[in-house]
């Protein structure tokens, strides 16, 4: 009996040792072709055999979880500093009330029929709506793992206004969250593109856009005409830029301290050798502002092909860019808003995002005429400080204003690279930088891991990892981890975007 209990278990230990090894090889099977889809569904697509570039898959484990039952609004800015810390610049007024349910009732603040509200304006007569959630405050700082560090900064962070962005000290902060950029130095520069609103009221201040007024507005009339600096714990060092009312494109003093007027500035970097800040501007202005960095004061600007000054008459005028393109104008003498980014690599070169017109333009920094009073009307190479230009999806005529919304690097030492990132057509297009030719694209249009309903910022880290924005109704960043080459060569098509064969 003993020997037949004893063959029992050991048949029956065997069976086990063989459905274990049978259950984990079945779940390395599945874990291998979970692994397989997501590359192939996140990963680069349309690259031709004459090209070469780095391969990408989405890490949807990226960020972590935030704590404090907080969560993002529109991402309006993203940008990786050179600790490979990734800054979030979110919007927390743009939440809807089921999204803010948690955010009960602000201390006396009340709608115009006298109900309590919370910092959005929602009704919250019998405070919190439901267990989740709170907003995020404005910025916060993650490191690679996606682990939060930092967040401070706007209206949702409670008391922070008060103490750190205080009017009487030049400071105000912007109705509508657009860029964040963090220099060598570790500063922290913001930008806004909201609309004035209403003058102070019974609710609260003009909201974004001028909608109305809600308690978490943070100023009445006039736009966001203004970028402002900070330490990395949130501790205000300077406004460029006041509140205009009109468009002010070649207005070099009149702002705070004797610095230019912006108009719904849109991005900024700064280059580390001669610490010029360089500010797509924007929304309603159309060129790229420079002023030095540690005051604020006016150095240049730079039109279209490097035009300088820009008529702003003549381009309001020439109306959006289908009107051109109808026309065979292929070359539009204006930049058209928004001037949605503006980046500088290490050779010099420096790249806007002539939005507006569905194109990239390049210039060299390094040119004593970029910025000054020149006429560059037939768009010639070498001429004002510019070098040359890039269509993005030039066909594409959406209501969303135009194709190129970002720009960015690979980390090898040529930076051979450069990510375009395309709002309309909800992808990253990956150039040549050498050349401009497309060699390849990842992302697509959609809410699943790894697509993009609203692409509004692309980043990198020193690793080649990119990391994205969104902003509508997406209100997400994502990971998109690096694997294989670092670079970019080759060749690819000279015209970029545009439907897939």
């Amino acid at each position: 009996m003993k020997n037949k209990y004893w063959l029992s278990l050991g048949a029956a230990f065997a069976v086990a040792v063989v459905a274990t090894a049978s259950f984990a090889q079945n779940g390395a099977d599945v874990l291998r072709s979970s692994i397989n889809q997501l590359v192939r569904d996140t990963g680069v697509y349309n690259r031709p055999a004459t090209a070469r570039t780095p391969n990408f898959v989405s890490d949807p484990s990226w960020p972590q979880p935030l704590p404090h039952s907080w969560r993002l609004g529109q991402v309006g800015g993203l940008y990786v500093d050179h600790h490979d810390h990734i800054w979030v610049y979110n919007r927390p007024r743009s939440m809807s009330d089921q999204e803010a349910g948690l955010e009960g009732a602000l201390p006396g603040a009340t709608s115009p029929e006298g109900v309590e509200v919370n910092g959005l304006g929602q009704p919250r007569p019998n405070g919190p709506t439901s267990d989740c959630c709170k907003a995020a405050p404005s910025v916060l700082e993650f490191d690679a793992s996606g682990k939060l560090l930092r967040a401070w900064g706007g209206p949702s962070d409670p008391g922070w206004l008060a103490k750190n962005c205080r009017e009487a000290d030049g400071c105000v902060w912007p109705n509508t969250e657009h860029g964040i950029y963090v220099d060598h130095l570790d500063n922290v520069w913001i930008s806004g593109n909201g609309g004035g609103g209403p003058a102070p009221g019974a609710a609260g201040r003009g909201a974004p856009g001028g909608r109305g007024a809600i308690p978490w507005s943070t100023h009445g009339p006039g736009n966001d005409g203004f970028v402002l600096k900070f330490d990395m714990n949130g501790n205000f060092k300077m406004r460029i830029g006041g509140l205009p009312t009109n468009i002010n494109t070649n207005d070099t003093n009149s702002g705070i301290n004797g610095t230019p007027v912006l108009n719904r500035a849109t991005d900024m970097v700064v280059d580390p050798k001669t610490n010029r800040l360089y500010i797509s501007d924007g929304y309603t202005n159309r060129h790229v502002l420079i002023v030095d960095a540690a005051t604020g004061k006016f150095i240049g600007s730079i039109g279209a092909y490097g035009n300088n000054p820009v008529d702003d008459v003549a381009a309001a005028a020439a109306g959006p860019f289908v009107n051109d393109y109808e026309k065979g104008n292929k070359k539009p003498i204006f930049f058209r808003p928004p001037v949605h980014c503006v980046k500088i690599a290490n050779d010099g070169k420096l790249y806007v995002c002539d939005r507006g017109n569905n194109r990239i333009q390049v210039f060299n920094a390094l040119d004593p005429n970029l910025g000054k009073p020149c006429v560059n009307l037939t768009g010639e190479a070498g001429k004002c400080g510019f070098v040359g230009e890039q269509f993005i999806s030039e066909k594409t005529r959406t209501s969303i204003p135009g194709t190129a919304v970002s720009v960015n690097f690979s980390t090898d030492a040529a930076q051979s690279c450069i990510y375009v990132g395309d709002n309309s057509n909800m992808t990253i297009y990956i150039l040549n930088r050498s050349n401009l030719q497309e060699l390849g694209r990842f992302g697509r249009s959609g809410t699943q891991v790894g697509q993009f309903h609203w692409l509004h910022q692309v980043s990198v880290d020193s690793k080649g990892n990119i990391y994205t924005a969104e902003v509508d109704t997406a209100k997400r960043v994502q990971k998109f981890a690096r694997f294989g080459q670092l670079g970019c060569s080759g060749t690819g098509s000279a015209t970029v975007g545009g439907p897939l064969p």
